[in-house]
This record gives C-alpha cells, structure tokens and sequence, in this order.
C-alpha cells in the first residue's frame, strides 16, 4: 500500500522474469520430453518389427529345413510359407514405422507450439509489439477493391437502362405541337 512506483515496477518486472524463465524452462522441458516419447514410441516400434521379422525368418527357415527333408511339394510349400511371412512381417514392420512417424510429428509439433509460445513471451516482456500481418491485409484491401469495381460497374449499367427508359417513356408520350401557318385567330 504504501510502496512506490519503483518498487511496484521492480516487483513486476521480477515477478514477469520469473514467469517467463518458468515458460521457457516448461517450453524446454515440453520439447525434451516430446523428443523422448517419440524416440522411446519409434524404438519399441522398431524394436516390434525386428522381433517379429526375426521370428518370421526363423519359421521361414524351419519350413525351409522341414520341406527340405520331406519332398519337393513340400519344399515348394515352405517357400510358399516363407513368402507370406515375410509379407506379414513386413506389413507390420511398415505399420510400426508410420506409427512412429506419426508420434514423431506429434512431439515435433508439441515442441515447436512450446517454442512459439514462449519466444512469444520473452518478446512481449521485451516491449516488442508481434509484425502486422502486411498478407492478411493487402488481401482484404484487393477483395474491397474487387467489391467496390463490382458495385460501381452495375451501378453505372442500371443508371444507363434507366436513362435509356425515360428517354423512350418520353419520346412515346411526347405531344408534337406544330403552328398552323395559315389560320391567323
């Protein structure tokens, strides 16, 4: 209550240092912890899709040894087998690869959002205004042109059919009045 003005700016300007270090830490923090979602989700991803193409080699190797020993039908078969597993496995391996590339990107911009916002707001405690969006209004300043060209163009076609009616209105209702030369009343 019975602070100065200094002491009063000096107080505010601490109190937004202080916020704004906790943003960017959070901002910091936000994008480490994305970054690691999203390797620690690729890796197990990864690490699924190998498991799962080693065990198909194996059973593609176990049908190749069986079919081998039993007959040549047989060794067709586990060709066969060892085809389709390893569509299977691959099939899975790219389903894995796009699920991490997707938390991937999730994290990605998780991150770039946190960074947005808080060089945003080190900006602002800088005194610094955000640009004007010099696109957004050369664009609205061409579609108010385009409008008013528009409106002025019918305008002046509408001025000139009504002109164009009263000069026939008043040619079609005018009276003709001649002098009579030889009546002299």
């Amino acid at each position: 209550m019975f602070a100065t003005r200094k002491n009063q700016a000096e107080r505010t300007a601490a109190q937004a240092w202080e916020y704004l270090s906790s943003a960017m830490a959070a901002a910091g923090e936000t994008a480490r912890d994305a970054g690691t979602r999203a390797a620690g989700t690729a890796g197990r991803a990864g690490a699924k899709a190998a498991s799962t193409a080693s065990k198909a080699a194996n059973t593609a190797d176990e049908a190749g040894r069986r079919g081998r020993k039993l007959a040549t039908n047989a060794g067709k078969r586990g060709h066969e087998l060892a085809t389709s597993a390893s569509r299977r496995s691959q099939k899975l391996a790219d389903k894995a690869n796009k699920k991490a590339r997707t938390a991937s990107k999730k994290g990605h911009r998780a991150a770039d959002e946190a960074w947005a916002r808080a060089n945003a707001a080190a900006d602002a405690l800088a005194g610094r205004r955000p640009g004007r969006p010099w696109g957004l209004i050369a664009g609205v300043g061409l579609l108010g042109l385009a409008a008013g060209w528009a409106v002025a163009t019918t305008a002046r076609a509408a001025l000139e059919r009504e002109a164009e009616n009263e000069q026939l209105e008043l040619a079609e209702t005018a009276v003709v009045v001649t002098p009579a030369y030889g009546d002299n009343q």
